[in-house]
């Protein structure tokens, strides 16, 4: 049985019936039988973007919104294709449109919400087109959940699927023939620890027989077969191009081969604890080519709101301009007279205030201290701006600044202009004063000079100018240097040196070839022939990202200026296959790290080979799926005993619904204070048996936790016992009937009843052996029916 076929056939059938019935109760469509029905009384599948004849106005939003479906009819069609309980009430309802690649779409958008004793206790969220009536989107939101999650499943994955399309087949049945079901899309590869688990099932469209991502019908089911939302991105003005000469796959993989380009990073993993240090890896973002001439096919980006700009490949020095400033300590004075020496602050500043902090720098553990500094800036007596400054007191070296106020140049008319080429340069000059011992591995990022063609200084307003930090080449991903210039008086407005304290190494480490590191994340991607659209905005001159447009519209604050251009390509895309964990490629050793802790890992989820026609096959693959139980030569070691802290780990797990458990001041590195005197900040237990001790699951003792001892029956008892959160009343043991032939041994009596009670743990010839270690496999048994217990045990609370 492998980890994802939980169920048998029988009960898969059993469980999908249930499911369908679910669906005709709250919050869902009801299914009719004929499931090949195009919609039922649904409208017609849209073939324009052009209203009825006879439109009305949609005014719920305050703005004269043509519709041909009134706020009414509005009401009426979503209360007939989606079933809203009687106590949900309409509470709001809008109209607006939204971009298409040839025009425009009208919507209404609904809110129904349900109210217990003057309390919002529910909602629906619903819109649909206004003038075809097509479901657009749907969701729910409710705080009184009907039942307590169920475990295993009693709705996996594949009896989503056919409830899902059953349930489009209801809202959008002319659609289906377009669509095909994205396997890997919301696949989680590792099993549920939990029954509170939505299954998420994206149908993508299909177009000349080739998938286009980004029309997708997406529908949200929960394990109980409830429908808990509904999206439909669907376009249908888009034209899409006919390509008859395209590159065969293999020819594709070459391409792809030739255009990619590995690059060179410094990360950090996000909980590495004590062995917290930059890791060298090796880059590679998906990408795609064109499908025709294997040319590498960009796609329009935005940063911080700016088109990206082009990093020069030469740094700002060729050696260092300086040496770095020796830890000391900076007087208020030394810090201010530093931020008034660097910056110009206008005329009629006035300093303010300063204010001393001190922080722990959660990347090396170590105490870290800074000035704020404040000034106001006055004009004819009165306060009409401000700056502001952060120094670091040991360094000297300048943070950040900032400042805001009247541009000093003058008025708009007659204000003098920078150029982006002077603007980079002073900006480049800044950092090579603020910064010149690291003037050598500093690049500017050039901004692209298209988005200031033909714009006055007061239109630009201030250019952006961003720096790449370098380490033999290798890009350090978690710096970060940034420069504004008033484009009208040239004057720097604000300045970031974000520079994390690591220690690099002096000679660039010996790396993987560039070919190599192709190899292995060829091995990481798919290669799929799909459209893809690229759509650019334009308004006021300024490029524009889609979400800011449609917003923008809505509000009513876009004229018929804004200018667009929508292309549809047909590539060859990247795409990740399914992984079980975010990774990173080590460049040194060409291994796979995850991104999580920093160790070594692999992309397809692990499985034990000795466990395979186990008797407890299903819970040991679950252990070691989530890494509770180590591999051996791909060997779980069934038979041996299980160790305090691997039992601990699977309990933790379990809490955390399978996610890695970062206990608080782990980050701090060794600086961490570890609860026990055998556990220290580098073990591989360490998060776990910390988040174990403040959760009381075991206590601190005499500080010592032991995490490779062994676990006896009697032991592991009262952990699962803790964890179920009953502890307190077995501790009453007079309170439970133990009749075990062994009973006069056992410590833990009332721990003993309640796990055999549950079933959760058996008895041997009557006996429950306390002293008993407990084998790998046996406490994945354990561990696995501790689940279905806690699933069952598990009670809706109290709702007043």
């Amino acid at each position: 049985m492998t980890l994802s076929n939980w169920k048998g056939n029988g009960k898969r059938k059993a469980a999908a019936a249930i499911a369908l019935a679910m669906l005709t109760t709250a919050w869902a469509v009801p299914v009719s039988a004929d499931t090949s029905a195009a919609g039922g009384s649904l409208p017609a599948k849209v073939e324009s973007g052009e209203g009825a004849a006879n439109p009305g106005t949609g005014a719920a939003s305050g703005a004269n919104v043509k519709t041909a479906i009134s706020k009414s009819k509005a009401e009426s069609l979503l209360r007939q294709y989606v079933s809203i309980p009687e106590e949900y009430t309409l509470q709001g309802a809008s109209s607006g449109t939204s971009k298409l690649a040839d025009g425009s779409r009208s919507y209404w958008t609904l809110n129904f919400i349900k109210r217990v004793n003057g309390k919002q206790r529910g909602s629906i969220y619903a819109s649909l087109d206004a003038n075809t009536g097509q479901l657009l989107n749907f969701r729910v939101y409710s705080d009184e959940p009907s039942a307590p999650p169920v475990y295993p499943l009693k709705v996996d994955r594949e009896d989503a699927k056919a409830l899902a399309k059953t349930f489009i087949g209801q809202v959008a049945g002319t659609y289906l023939g377009e669509l095909r079901l994205n396997e890997s899309f919301g696949v989680s590869l590792l099993p549920p620890l939990t029954g509170a688990v939505i299954h998420t099932l994206r149908y993508e469209r299909v177009v000349n027989g080739i998938f286009f991502p980004a029309n997708y019908i997406q529908v949200e089911l929960d394990s109980d077969g409830h429908v808990q939302s509904f999206e439909m991105n669907w376009d249908e003005t888009i034209v899409f191009p006919k390509e008859n000469d395209i590159l065969s796959d293999a020819e594709a993989e070459d391409a792809i081969r030739k255009a990619a380009a590995p690059q060179l990073r410094y990360i950090v993993p996000y909980n590495a604890g004590g062995k917290l240090e930059p890791a060298l890896s090796y880059a590679l973002p998906a990408f795609a080519v064109d499908a025709v001439t294997g040319e590498r096919s960009e796609v329009f980006q935005f940063y911080g709101g700016l088109r990206g700009g082009k990093v020069s490949e030469k740094p700002l020095s060729d050696k260092p301009l300086g040496t770095k400033p020796r830890a000391g300590k900076q007087s208020e004075d030394a810090a201010r007279e530093a931020v008034e020496k660097a910056f110009s602050l206008p005329g009629g500043a006035v300093f303010q205030q300063a204010t001393y902090n001190e922080y722990v720098d959660e990347t090396t553990g170590k105490t870290r201290s800074y000035w704020d500094l404040n000034w106001t800036i006055e004009k004819d007596g009165r306060e009409s701006g401000g700056a502001w400054a952060s120094v670091d007191s040991q360094s000297g070296v300048i943070r950040s600044f900032y400042q805001y106020g009247p541009n000093e140049a003058g008025s708009a008319a007659s204000s003098p202009s920078i150029t982006l080429e002077s603007a980079v340069k002073k900006a480049e000059d800044t950092v090579r004063k603020q910064l010149p011992w690291l003037a050598h591995e500093l690049h500017v990022v050039v901004p692209e000079a298209e988005q200031y063609k033909d714009r006055k200084p007061e239109e630009i307003g201030n250019y952006s100018i961003s720096f790449e930090h370098r380490v033999h080449g290798a890009v350090v991903e978690y710096d970060r240097v940034y420069v504004s210039i008033d484009a009208r008086s040239g004057n720097i407005q604000s300045f970031e040196a974000s520079i994390a304290d690591y220690v690099y190494p002096a000679q660039k480490p010996a790396v993987l070839s560039a070919d190599e590191a192709i190899d292995r994340w060829m091995g990481f991607y798919d290669t799929k022939l799909q459209y893809r659209m690229n759509t650019q905005y334009w308004w006021d001159g300024e490029p524009m990202p889609i979400e800011k447009v449609n917003v923008m519209i809505a509000a009513g604050e876009i004229s018929e200026d804004l200018k667009q251009k929508t292309t549809v390509e047909l590539v060859y895309q990247l795409t990740s296959k399914q992984v079980h964990e975010s990774v990173y490629l080590d460049a040194v050793t060409g291994d796979w790290r995850s991104m999580e802790t920093g160790e070594k890992t692999a992309l397809e989820l692990p499985r034990a080979t000795d466990a395979e026609g186990h008797w407890a096959e299903q819970s040991l693959q679950l252990m070691v799926a989530y890494k509770a139980l180590d591999l051996e030569d791909g060997k779980v070691r069934p038979n041996e005993a299980i160790t305090r802290g691997e039992l601990i780990k699977m309990l933790v797990l379990a809490s955390s619904g399978g996610r890695y458990v970062a206990y608080e001041g782990m980050s701090s590195g060794n600086q961490a204070k570890a609860m026990f005197n055998d556990v220290a900040a580098d073990s591989a237990y360490f998060s776990y048996v910390q988040a174990a001790a403040a959760s009381n699951l075991i206590d601190v003792g005499d500080g010592s936790f032991n995490p490779d001892g062994k676990v006896s029956r009697d032991e592991m008892a009262e952990l699962i016992v803790r964890a179920l959160g009953y502890n307190s009343l077995a501790n009453n043991d007079h309170l439970f009937k133990v009749s075990f032939k062994d009973e006069a041994d056992i410590d833990n009596k009332g721990q003993s009843a309640i796990v055999v009670g549950l079933g959760i743990m058996s008895l041997s010839d009557g006996r429950f052996q306390p002293d008993k270690q407990v084998t790998r496999a046996e406490a994945s048994i354990a561990f696995y029916r501790y689940l279905q217990k806690r699933a069952e045990l598990q009670e809706n609370s109290l709702r007043m």
